[in-house]
């Protein structure tokens, strides 16, 4: 019998960790908007047998959607992760260094912090920052220790306000997220993914707009962890699983800064 990380794969349950990819679907409103275009429609061509086939074109920007941040996608002080010059390795090609193909799909152990299980909540408020506090408390509540080179969930219940526009994108009261000194917390146990519900893995406050990132310096550009946005976790968390098996694998477009994901997650059945 096959085992993962301790998940025997036959006895598990599999949970798919995506939000599905619409027309107005919440977004950052700085990206490109997710579009599907029918190229090509049953009946437009019938083939003497009687068969048809249709197609389309999807349009899509590498952040929208559940996807994963490549290591070149933020800069400081125009360098990437490792020293590299940002100017050095982009050009109308995209990235030469950092592009989301260089990404090794991941297939182990993600530790699941329900932090609104610390309140007493299933949604965490608008503009609510995650402290390093925090993720020990949750860590502790999980009873899972997070390890070295594996991946860390951090839920806020924000899956749960999808089809709340205006509340998911935080256009009128924020976002809640992780605050510098949970980045800080994250990089020294030296883990290599972290992923989490909303459009940016960072507390947004009410009315800030675009607001700067601090977390995702800290994580990409200094300690060189890949982040995980809008993911789907509402049903892991429901389960009550303080850790699950997860297989991640976003699709290798050659020189982007992020590309789409369908995360599962497999836990006990």
């Amino acid at each position: 019998m096959a085992y993962i990380d301790g998940y025997r794969l036959a006895e598990s349950r599999v949970l798919d960790l995506a939000q599905p990819l619409r027309r107005g679907m919440p977004q950052p409103a700085n990206h490109p908007p997710f579009r599907l275009v029918p190229d090509r429609r049953h009946g437009d061509y019938v083939r003497p047998d009687g068969s048809s086939d249709a197609s389309e074109i999807v349009i899509t920007g590498g952040h929208v959607g559940t996807h994963v941040d490549a290591l070149g996608h933020v800069a400081q002080d125009g360098v990437l992760h490792g020293g590299i010059a940002a100017a050095d390795a982009q050009s109308g090609h995209g990235l030469s260094a950092h592009g989301i193909e260089a990404f090794r799909p991941y297939v182990g152990r993600a530790v699941v912090l329900d932090v609104p299980r610390l309140y007493g909540v299933d949604v965490l408020p608008p503009g609510y920052e995650i402290t390093a506090h925090d993720l020990s408390r949750a860590e502790a509540l999980a009873g899972s220790d997070v390890r070295p080179g594996q991946a860390v969930l951090i839920a806020t219940g924000w899956s749960r306000v999808w089809d709340q526009y205006d509340v998911f994108t935080g256009m009128r009261d924020g976002v809640p997220g992780p605050g510098p000194d949970a980045a800080h917390w994250l990089a020294s146990r030296g883990v290599r993914i972290v992923g989490g519900e909303t459009l940016a893995f960072e507390r947004i406050a009410a009315g800030l707009g675009p607001a700067p990132l601090p977390v995702h310096r800290i994580l990409l550009v200094e300690a060189g962890i890949h982040i995980v946005e809008t993911m789907r976790l509402n049903e892991l968390l429901d389960a009550g699983v303080g850790e699950c098996l997860l297989v991640l694998a976003p699709l290798p477009i050659v020189g982007a800064t992020g590309a789409p994901v369908r995360p599962l997650a497999l836990i006990p059945e």
